[in-house]
């Protein structure tokens, strides 16, 4: 009696459920033919103001903390320095941002345009070392606004003292409810993100124009605020210089500009209209919050004892809820921390959605991380149990992390600024370069500065930056020998050439050789050593190494003759996997299993490894034997590697 086969069990249904549940927006993707490369599938697109709103949760939610880090760092100075903090993002963070949405407006931001600017390897790994920092900022976003939303949970007057140990499970709560928002999708997130925007503001609105008109109808704390002044400062100038000199305690209020042209993608449009919705988004983002940082910091430094702003006063982390407590009642107060608890709790989403638009984007293509990192739920886990670690390490802790925070944000900045220096000064718009490297010199003073000040978020980055490094050039190593090609094309000289009788020869040969004695005898050499008929044709097949840094790319394959020989010419990254893809190619196009001959190379195997890494060359035969075996499973079908 025949065998059949049993159905699957349910278990093994349940593990392809879960598998095709995780691997979606992989299992979506456009897959080629050759080497099944291709980019994240793209998500749903908005209009720019319902994007703005998602990277809004991040940049509008530092009111909840940002008037209290001014005021404990400037005193009676807070107005001055914010004004400041509000001339740099005006002046110098948003045009900045502007140029970047311009030049690199598919969501890889800055880092591409220094990618772009220094090629091969050290674009690379300049890449991967800003990721580190991208990660740090990102990554904090999350624990730091979910921390500072705990706080506000645990300080409102309602909240009973037992929840008061609960501050690190209540912050892990937070941070897995941000998981599970983008487990379900971009879409449901950008959808709460405007309904969350939207009542913040308008409470902050009611508070902050509430708190300015009391700061107004008293003279005399307006009078003191003045006093303070003029007594401690002796002038405008000094006034100033202290000013600049605690800017860089405030950079928390430059958050979110990097995340607006990380999200790009995800505004409707086409490329250009993309570029108008995202210039729209900072702008609109930048004045907003520009106008609520002066209101802000002005109504709280008049209004609120500084004794108030130290650790375990009542306006410690959130002077705007103390103010709407104190003028507006404990219902209203307590609605308004309902808004801020919720505004913080989501302000992680624009980091997430930042981090799910960029890893996807920069390691699979180097090829240094696994291939599911394209999918979005697998890295929305990965991100999330990486914020559980940090939370645990900080103890949920807002201020000790506020140090790797701004070490992130000021980082990504400076790498902004930079990067359109130097792109306006390679198209020869001297003016230009000149206006961004003032402002990337002020950025480097206040990225330096935040670093001397409070080293420990260097620390943090520092660990980010190794962590990605060291798993990305493991993981380039271990996809080493995959098909790296996404697609092959044959000229027109090509195809006749392979077009020949009896089985296909092809004689895998150094590009550099030209003269007619070279190209004979590796002719003869082959015949010789493989028992060649004199009068079967012989293809060569010569690889060019184009840039041994990138991971897989499209092949040109061109013919001709030469000294009367018929040659293959591709540029590739690299020649083992050239050499192989072309292979297959022919297979597929003739029907016929095309042999491949190399000569015999000695040498140290692992100094041969290393240059196939770097170079992309190495000890060709064995390496294309080992792509072969990986791309075609099948021994019966796979083309035949002759070393001799």
């Amino acid at each position: 009696m025949a065998a059949t086969s049993s159905p699957p069990s349910s278990g093994e249904r349940a593990d392809d459920k879960l598998r095709a549940w995780l691997l979606h927006g992989l299992l979506q993707s456009d897959r080629r033919s050759v080497g099944h490369h291709a980019d994240p599938a793209p998500h749903e697109q908005h209009r720019w103001w319902q994007v703005m709103c998602l990277t809004g949760v991040d940049y509008f939610s530092t009111l909840g903390y940002q008037p209290g880090i001014a005021a404990l760092a400037a005193g009676a100075l807070s107005p001055v320095a914010t004004l400041l903090l509000v001339a740099l993002t005006l002046f110098g963070a948003l045009p900045t941002y502007r140029a970047v949405a311009a030049e690199s407006p598919n969501g890889l931001g800055s880092l591409s345009m220094l990618e772009g600017l220094l090629p091969g390897w050290r674009g690379k790994l300049l890449v991967l070392f800003l990721l580190g920092f991208v990660a740090t900022a990102f990554v904090v976003t999350i624990t730091l606004s979910a921390a500072d939303a705990t706080a506000h949970i645990l300080q409102n007057p309602f909240v009973p003292d037992f929840f008061d140990g609960w501050k690190v499970p209540i912050t892990l709560v937070l941070v897995a409810l941000l998981g599970l928002v983008f487990l379900g999708g971009f879409s449901e997130a950008i959808g709460l993100a405007v309904v969350l925007v939207a009542v913040y503001l308008l409470l902050n609105v009611v508070v902050v124009a509430t708190s300015v008109v009391q700061a107004i109808a008293r003279p005399q704390l307006v009078g003191d605020w003045q006093n303070a002044l003029t007594t401690e400062h002796s002038g405008p100038l000094a006034m100033i210089a202290v000013s600049l000199y605690v800017m860089p305690k405030l950079a928390l209020g430059m958050s979110g500009f990097e995340t607006g042209v990380a999200v790009m993608p995800l505004i409707k449009g086409e490329l250009r209209e993309r570029v108008k919705g995202a210039r729209l988004l900072l702008t609109t983002a930048a004045l907003v919050m520009s106008v609520f940082l002066i209101a802000s910091s002005f109504a709280t430094s008049v209004l609120i004892p500084s004794e108030e702003f130290k650790e375990g006063g009542k306006a410690s982390g959130r002077a705007l809820a103390y103010l709407a407590h104190e003028y507006l009642g404990d219902l209203f107060g307590t609605l308004y921390d309902l808004s801020t608890i919720a505004i913080l709790w989501f302000a992680g989403a624009s980091a997430m959605a930042g981090l799910l638009n960029i890893v996807p984007r920069y390691l699979p293509r180097y090829g240094m991380a696994p291939d599911w990192t394209r999918a979005v739920r697998p890295l929305v886990l990965v991100f999330t149990g990486i914020a559980f670690a940090i939370t645990i390490y900080f103890n949920a802790g807002v201020e000790e992390q506020g140090g790797a925070y701004a070490t992130g944000v000021l980082a990504l900045i400076l790498s902004a600024a930079v990067a359109v220096t130097l792109s306006a000064w390679q198209k020869r718009r001297k003016g230009r370069a000149a206006g961004f490297g003032v402002v990337s010199l002020i950025l480097a003073y206040t990225a330096v500065a935040n670093v001397i000040e409070r080293p420990d978020g260097l620390k943090i980055a520092f660990f980010f930056v190794v962590a990605i490094v060291v798993t990305s050039l493991i993981s380039r190593a271990t996809r080493s020998t995959e098909l790296r090609v996404s697609a092959i094309e044959l000229d027109e000289t090509a195809k006749g050439l392979i077009e020949v009788p009896g089985k296909i020869r092809i004689i895998a040969n150094e590009p550099d050789a030209r003269d007619a004695k070279e190209y004979a005898d590796k002719d003869y050499e082959t015949r010789r050593n493989h028992h060649l008929p004199e009068d079967e044709p012989l293809l060569f097949l010569e690889v060019t190494v184009e840039d041994a840094s990138e991971f897989h790319s499209e092949l040109c394959v061109r013919g001709e003759q030469r000294h009367g020989y018929k040659i293959l010419r591709v540029q590739g990254a690299t020649i083992p996997n050239a050499i192989a893809a072309v292979l297959l190619h022919i297979r597929d196009e003739t029907g016929k299993l095309p042999h491949v001959y190399f000569h015999w190379s000695e040498g140290n195997p692992i100094a041969a490894l290393l240059r196939y890494l770097v170079f992309g060359g190495g000890d060709v035969a064995p390496l294309t034997r080992e792509v072969l075996r990986q791309a075609e499973p099948d021994d019966t079908r796979r083309p035949p590697v002759h070393v001799g």
